[in-house]
């Protein structure tokens, strides 16, 4: 018995024409991880999806691929929707990709990017509209699960850092359907108790548990809020909407409270290092005022009237002391020459030489007789003596020959 025998390309082609006629093949959505993604120059994207039983082929051309939202790479989850064919000249078949979906939280973090996208095109996180959150709060509101671990948290931090702030709790769903509604009401609740700060928050969780912070609702609340906001989802690697619309964000709900919370010790110390410094610069200053007061006195006393008198009283007698001084010197001085004088008069004196002596010759007339010259034989001279003077009449007058 003779077997048929086909060719090749006419069996690829048979086997295209039976998934041409599977109806479910035209449009069916595959479930899988991506593996060897790669991005054709082209545009195209091709690569494989795989699951722990199989793996299959798959590509988007670029006419399906401009429309993609997020880029795709290995290890993403992912829903494809198309249709499988079978490319004849290889005999292989493989899923035409229309549209890729991430899947589960891939899918979750896709809505999360295009919400974001557009609540930050609305302006909703711009800083202009952030306000500032009070360094002192006396109330502050709460909006989380009345048994999770962020009330516990944020009560025993505030205890610890001040007992005196008043927290008022709003117990509500933070995870699970209605957890988004009632996270909202209770910010509304606690905006209207005239609160200095709301903290939105919770514990830790996947994207799933935290969903309802990232629902525009909740997001809308927080912006439209009239209380200063601190959102507190998480832990410190968590971001959501209600991180990027709040006023403040803080990484746990530990820090929240940090924040929100003023440390009354800390206070203390510095309430008491200020004034520390307050008397310092107060004791400074009256040093100080007390010298400037001091220098004041002193020029305004030497600047007075009876200082001025007292200063030119002691000036006029500084100066009677020393003209009275000239003055003894100067009668020093002439007595001194005085006796000189003195001395050489008596030495000259004609007393003196008459007393030796010698006499005092004149002729009648009273004119002086200095030569034997002067006289002449007959002549009447006086002649005077220490004690008396006596007459004469010349009788005889010798000249000395030269």
């Amino acid at each position: 018995m003779r077997k048929n025998i086909y060719p090749v390309g006419q069996v690829n082609k048979y086997i295209k024409n039976m998934f041409a006629q599977d109806f479910m093949l035209h449009l069916i959505s595959i479930k899988g991880e991506v593996s060897n993604c790669k991005y054709h120059t082209s545009g195209h994207i091709y690569f494989t999806l795989k699951d722990k039983a199989g793996a299959m082929s798959a590509v988007m051309f670029a006419g399906n691929a401009k429309n993609m939202t997020f880029r795709m790479k290995d290890g993403d989850q992912v829903v494809v929707t198309g249709s499988v064919e079978v490319y004849e000249k290889m005999g292989t078949y493989q899923i035409y990709a229309r549209q890729i979906e991430l899947d589960g939280e891939g899918n979750l973090y896709l809505r999360f990017e295009q919400l974001k996208k557009e609540l930050e095109e609305m302006g909703m996180f711009a800083a202009e509209y952030k306000r500032p959150i009070p360094k002192y709060a006396g109330k502050i509101g709460v909006v989380t699960a009345q048994t999770g671990a962020a009330i516990q948290d944020i009560r025993n931090i505030s205890g610890r850092r001040n007992p005196y702030v008043q927290l008022i709790l709003y117990p509500a769903l933070v995870q699970g359907e209605g957890a988004a509604q009632s996270i909202v009401n209770g910010i509304h609740a606690l905006d209207r108790m005239g609160l200095d700060i709301i903290i939105v928050g919770r514990g830790g969780g996947s994207i799933e548990d935290l969903w309802a912070f990232n629902e525009e609702i909740v997001a809308r609340a927080i912006f439209e809020c009239n209380t200063p906001v601190i959102s507190a989802v998480g832990h410190e690697t968590d971001w959501t909407i209600a991180d990027f619309v709040s006023d403040r964000r803080a990484p746990t709900p530990s820090a929240a409270a940090e924040l929100a919370v003023f440390d009354h010790r800390q206070m203390i110390d510095q309430l008491s290092n200020i004034k520390k410094r307050m008397d310092s610069n107060l004791s400074g200053k009256i040093e100080f005022y007390r010298e400037r007061l001091s220098h004041i006195k002193t020029r305004v006393s030497y600047l007075s009237p009876a200082n001025r008198l007292n200063e030119n009283r002691k000036r006029l007698a500084d100066l009677e002391e020393r003209l009275l001084l000239l003055m003894q010197q100067q009668i020093k001085d002439k007595r001194q020459k005085l006796i000189m004088l003195s001395t050489r008069l008596d030495a000259d004196s004609p007393v003196k030489k008459l007393s030796q002596g010698y006499a005092y010759v004149s002729k009648e007339d009273g004119r002086n007789i200095h030569s034997a010259a002067d006289i002449m034989c007959g002549d009447n001279i006086d002649i005077y003596l220490i004690d008396g003077r006596a007459k004469a009449v010349i009788s005889e007058v010798d000249l000395n020959e030269r």
